[in-house]
């Protein structure tokens, strides 16, 4: 992860570029990505096994990491999952962008100042570093709706649209 920009995801985003069949060109893109080992063993680790053979770091979080989180729970964050808001505080204390797609935890990102991507703009990254064309991105957002992702399909259509036209 040495000299390129750090995210930290949740789940439901490297569960989108699996079924889309894009988690191979999601890690030769420049950039490195990680999740909380907590995260990683509670809701990866059965089904996504090679998620850290790809690249993925699974970073250990301390015990203050998770009272942070805690306290976040208490001070209002209640929609947002314990493990998302263990993905806030990591990237906080990283200092690094979160990626996802939950609405709680992008909420819960902004209010706390800390930048957030998530399937589209990994897609975008994708198309603009041409690591896939727009066919190809097209293929992998059709396998993301028939496998139950809930994008907001109006932006993938005009993203398509931009790299289409």
């Amino acid at each position: 992860m040495q000299n390129r920009q750090l995210l930290i995801s949740d789940a439901n985003v490297l569960i989108d570029m699996e079924v889309g069949g894009l988690l191979g060109v999601m890690f030769r893109l420049d950039l490195a990505f990680a999740v909380p080992d907590i995260l990683f063993e509670e809701e990866l680790k059965s089904r996504h096994p090679r998620l850290p053979g790809l690249g993925l770091g699974v970073l250990e979080l301390t015990a203050e990491m998770i009272y942070d989180a805690m306290t976040l729970i208490v001070h209002g964050y209640r929609r947002t999952s314990r493990n998302d808001l263990l993905v806030l505080v990591l990237a906080r204390r990283k200092g690094c962008p979160v990626l996802t797609g939950d609405a709680a935890l992008r909420l819960a990102c902004n209010e706390q100042g800390i930048d957030v991507h998530g399937t589209i703009w990994l897609v975008e990254q994708m198309l603009n570093g041409k690591l896939v064309d727009p066919k190809t991105a097209a293929e992998a957002y059709r396998a993301m709706r028939e496998g139950g992702s809930r994008l907001p399909w109006c932006e993938v259509d005009r993203q398509l649209a931009r790299f289409q036209g």
